[in-house]
């Protein structure tokens, strides 16, 4: 790590535990989250700064509701309690925590009680948070002080003498809580004295000299997506070891309008790594023909892109061996697969695509300690073109699960260029950073009537499906201003002769996902 100091957030099975970590690492401090059931002797192995502990569903006098050993507040580290880890926290050192039959949920009006408070000390005196429990803590633990309160609940934070043992029943960590990542940043940094040193530059330093001494003489390998995932990876690949590292790129003729030249072009001029490209397009093409449903379509290429990787593997490796592979696994996937410690070879549920067992690798995740804005920044620092770094996410499958229908050169085609004067409209209008993503689809087993000129047209729709999101799991429909609208729409159906019809989709997930298949 770039510096000794690390976070560990506790997860108690809250949806946020992530977005705490993340909101910590913001504040330029490192975090880890670990589970709930980790020993108290495994978190202080760990040698942390500091705890934060995360809400979760339980109640905390439910049967078989996870507790916090009283050994934590023991060992001299400072710990700050969330929510359900506020709660526990409580119970944990004496305090009382009632059912009170009053829950809050969503925005809420909250007052500071105490303006003496370490932690909320020179914040406005009344602000909305994020509610979010059914169980209040009723009475605070000795030598602690209730600091804040709604007209429902007289208890939502408290502080020891010193601030370095605080909680609050509320999420600071997500935006819709006003000053909350102040609050958090107050507690790391004012009172519990972490040094604000993780960043994208020390991110990148680290990782180069940690893949110069795990590497050494030896070649490594990276399969190119044309993601960010994959390219920051082997930026900071290709800065520790240069020339030891060969990048693959299947261009399996499923990206979208100028991603294949992005990646032969911009990023081979930007980092100076050897690229192999291979040319599956037909292959690729061939096998999809008269497949219409979305699963085959995934196994289709799945299969393929294996086939065609292993072959490009052998080949490149042909004169000399190669003993490591490159992979983009970031700091989510590590933590959702149990936050393991990985695995020295490459196997099938790996993201390269699930390469054979025979094909052996040494792992080298140059992401695995990040998240993905993170993964950004350090794209940005490695000078790598904003095209690729900013790119919004796009599916491993890419354009054959956003034609709804069989995926054939002239279906390919219509959707190119749809979706690329979709992304060139929201990009002028300053959006392309706000919207999360914005699938274009082509309904390809679809035609309506239309009139274009004097004629009637039978032509194809297309579906806009911009959406807001922070990770994914869940998803607003982005509010796209109508003149932005109206241009991809009026561009679109000019443009694209085979289309007559724009469509938006105002559905969120649930209950809708984000891709249409």
């Amino acid at each position: 790590m770039p510096n000794s100091e690390t976070v560990l957030v506790v997860d108690f099975g809250a949806q946020y535990a992530q977005l705490i970590a993340r909101r910590v690492r913001q504040a330029q401090v490192y975090s880890e989250i670990v589970p709930s059931s980790m020993s108290v002797e495994k978190m202080l192995a760990k040698n942390p700064k500091a705890i934060i502990l995360s809400g979760g569903p339980s109640s905390v006098y439910a049967e078989g509701a996870p507790s916090i050993d009283k050994k934590l507040f023991e060992a001299g580290i400072p710990v700050f309690g969330i929510c359900y880890g506020f709660q526990a926290m409580a119970a944990a050192l004496g305090g009382v925590v009632t059912q009170t039959g009053k829950s809050e949920f969503g925005r809420t009006e909250m007052q500071i009680s105490d303006t003496s408070s370490k932690l909320l000390t020179g914040l406005p005196n009344e602000f909305k948070v994020w509610m979010s429990h059914g169980d209040s803590v009723t009475t605070v633990p000795a030598g602690f002080t209730s600091t804040a309160q709604t007209s429902a609940t007289p208890i939502v934070a408290f502080e020891s003498g010193n601030a370095m043992f605080a909680g609050v029943q509320f999420h600071p960590e997500v935006l819709h809580s006003e000053n909350g990542q102040e609050i958090l940043r107050r507690w790391l940094i004012d009172i519990v004295g972490c040094t604000p040193a993780w960043n994208s530059e020390n991110i990148v330093a680290s990782e180069v000299a940690r893949i110069k001494e795990v590497v050494g003489t030896k070649r490594v390998l990276c399969g190119l997506s044309g993601g960010v995932d994959s390219a920051v990876a082997a930026a900071i690949v290709q800065k520790a070891v240069g020339s030891q590292l060969i990048c693959v790129f299947v261009d399996h003729g499923l990206l979208r309008e100028g991603e294949a030249e992005q990646v032969e072009r911009d990023f081979v001029a930007s980092t100076g790594v050897a690229l192999h490209v291979v040319d599956a397009k037909e292959r690729f093409l061939t096998a999809l023909a008269g497949v219409t449903d979305p699963e085959t379509k995934r196994k289709i290429i799945g299969t393929e892109f294996i086939r065609v990787f292993e072959a490009a593997a052998r080949e490149v490796s042909a004169t000399e061996s190669i003993d490591f592979l490159v992979q983009g696994t970031l700091y989510p996937d590590v933590v959702e697969s149990g936050g393991g410690e990985g695995t020295a070879n490459i196997k099938s549920h790996h993201n390269v695509g699930g390469l054979p067992d025979d094909l052996q690798f040494t792992l080298v995740e140059p992401l695995r300690t990040l998240f993905k804005d993170e993964v950004r920044e350090a794209g940005l620092q490695l000078g790598l073109p904003e095209e690729i770094v900013m790119r919004q996410p796009f599916p491993g499958p890419g354009l054959a699960i956003r034609i709804v229908g069989e995926v054939t050169e002239n279906n390919l085609g219509i959707l190119r260029r749809a979706d690329a004067i979709a992304r060139e409209e929201l990009k002028r209008a300053g959006l392309d950073r706000v919207i999360w993503q914005c699938p274009v689809v082509l309904l390809a087993g679809v035609r309506s009537v239309g009139v274009q000129g004097d004629g009637r047209t039978y032509g194809h729709p297309i579906v806009l499906r911009p959406v807001s999101s922070e990770d994914a799991m869940t998803a607003d429909w982005s509010r796209v201003p109508y003149d932005v609208l109206e241009k991809i729409s009026t561009r679109i159906t000019n443009e694209v002769r085979e289309v007559n019809r724009v469509v938006l989709d105002v559905t969120s997930k649930p209950p809708g996902t984000i891709e249409w298949e």
